[in-house]
């Protein structure tokens, strides 16, 4: 990464508009969501009503709004896909993310657009006509390694400088989320087996079945155990997890950290979201080249953001460090959850369990081993009881992948600091709120308690409640100067309230 400024940004799935207000508050710094149409998640579209509504609320917290239009088109679908992205640009949404380049032979509106990961960007050459062709962006291939990412940054750098090209292409990365087992995520399986295109938002996740693996004489191969490879889910990948690699990232050219998930709900949003959003505040803090890439705001968790504690499938960085082995999980393509402890003793519905040390079960949760689980009914010390018998063996590893407890605190809150100015003027008063300033007329009434008059003032004002801001400092005048003890006239409390709601509201 050169020196200078560099702006990060976290960039969060968006499944609608909850989804997308959910991972605003956790603390993302833009959103992607799907249009109406020709989104590659089919079962993720969104009106234009409801992607304005998420316009308006992101621009409030400086917080940009994609907008994913990456499915391969049928030629018939152009003209509509054009109007399209001029609707969206009339709303204000801030980018397109695209797959099919034949779109700019069209007349697109002047929005900036991003190159999906389907795209196959995973050459320097290739991003650089990328570049040429008007792309602000380019999210890369998933696979590509730490290395890869550093020569596609510094070749495109070289390149900008020597053409004299401005901005130099941003670079976007996978951080965490699902895998798809094909390249760039570039799958025609889904197509070939169930006539369901991936390319086209339809995938039916032939990846996530289960597979008997042969010889090419038909018959099947054994594994390390010797035990034969038959009805596993040979192609089911783990979650990708980068997140103890996002300084390497940062070195290596990556400004936007996307994380997978345009069909996750609100809850792994949010936790997911939180999580990251703390490691890269920690990165930035210490690191003066770096800068937020939204409005800089205070987060408050009620909660402990915990990548195990929502759907969790393992994980793995993906090639970042080159191949490495287990990047897939045979056992199941479920969710697996955090590890808890194993089985002790079985007797019918009644399952003893040895936990791990912190680990707290409630009634509710949800637990699992291999690609079964069932719910816990009731607890009784280190006994849980299920409403069934489950076919289960001692010494089984359980994990826990429905945390009733967690789920229940999952609530973020975004608010951005601002300082606010309170001064007597001849008119009567001026109040100002970060950006926002308003006077009212009032008659200047001498205060019997200046004392009072002016911790009333600090008081009323520091209220921002459910507003979008909290309070960073507050400083009161009269005459020119700074009040540090006393302020000489008297303002109903009420008169107060009125003033700071009309002042952030605009009026």
């Amino acid at each position: 990464m050169k020196t200078g400024e560099c702006k990060i940004s976290l960039l969060a799935p968006a499944r609608d508009l909850e989804v997308g207000k959910a991972a605003i508050q956790a603390g993302a710094d833009a959103v992607y969501i799907g249009a109406p149409e020709f989104g590659a998640r089919q079962a993720a579209g969104n009106s234009l009503e409801d992607i304005a509504t998420l316009v308006e609320y992101a621009h409030r917290f400086g917080v940009q709004v994609l907008v994913a239009l990456n499915t391969l088109l049928h030629e018939h679908e152009y003209p509509r896909a054009c109007a399209l992205a001029h609707e969206l640009y009339d709303i204000g949404v801030d980018a397109l993310i695209i797959q099919d380049l034949k779109l700019l032979d069209y007349n697109l509106p002047p929005i900036r657009l991003h190159a999906s990961t389907q795209c196959d960007n995973r050459t320097a050459e290739h991003v650089i006509r990328l570049q040429e062709l008007g792309f602000r962006r380019v999210v890369l291939a998933r696979e590509l390694s730490l290395d890869q990412i550093t020569e596609i940054h510094q070749t495109t750098l070289r390149h900008t400088t020597l053409h004299h090209s401005t901005p130099c292409i941003e670079l976007e990365a996978f951080v965490h989320g699902a895998l798809c087992v094909s390249y760039s995520g570039r799958c025609y399986l889904s197509e070939v087996l169930m006539d369901r295109s991936a390319n086209r938002g339809c995938c039916a996740q032939p990846c996530r079945q289960r597979y008997d693996l042969l010889d090419k004489d038909g018959n099947e191969i054994l594994d390390n155990n010797g035990e034969p490879i038959h009805q596993r889910y040979l192609l089911s990948l783990q979650d990708m997890d980068r997140s103890l690699y996002l300084a390497e990232m940062i070195e290596a050219g990556v400004t936007t950290f996307k994380i997978e998930g345009r069909l996750k709900d609100r809850d792994y949003v949010t936790n997911i979201v939180a999580y990251y959003r703390q490691l890269l505040d920690q990165l930035i803090d210490s690191n003066p080249a770096l800068q937020h890439a939204s409005t800089h705001s205070v987060y408050q968790y009620d909660f402990t953001p915990n990548p195990a504690k929502t759907f969790h499938r393992g994980q793995t960085d993906y090639f970042l460090h080159g191949r490495t082995p287990n990047m897939a999980n045979w056992a199941t393509p479920k969710s697996t959850g955090e590890h808890i402890g194993k089985v002790v003793e079985v007797r019918g519905k009644a399952i003893r369990v040895q936990l791990l040390p912190r680990i707290v079960l409630h009634n509710g949760d949800g637990l699992c081993y291999a690609d079964k689980g069932f719910a816990i009914n009731k607890i009784e010390g280190d006994w849980i009881y299920t409403n069934q018998v489950v076919d289960i063996q001692r010494n089984t590893i359980l994990y826990r992948n429905s945390d009733t407890a967690f789920i229940h605190t999952l609530k973020a809150e975004r608010r951005m600091p601002v300082d606010i100015r309170f001064e007597a003027v001849a008119a009567g008063y001026r109040l100002v709120i970060g950006n926002k300033s308003a006077i009212f007329e009032a008659e200047h009434q001498t205060a019997s308690n200046p004392e009072r008059a002016l911790q009333t003032i600090h008081q009323q004002l520091s209220k921002l409640g459910d507003t979008d801001f909290i309070s960073n400092s507050i400083t009161i005048m009269t005459n020119g100067k700074k009040c540090s003890n006393e302020f000489p006239y008297f303002i109903p409390i009420s008169q107060l309230n009125q003033w700071r709601r009309e002042t952030i509201n605009g009026k």
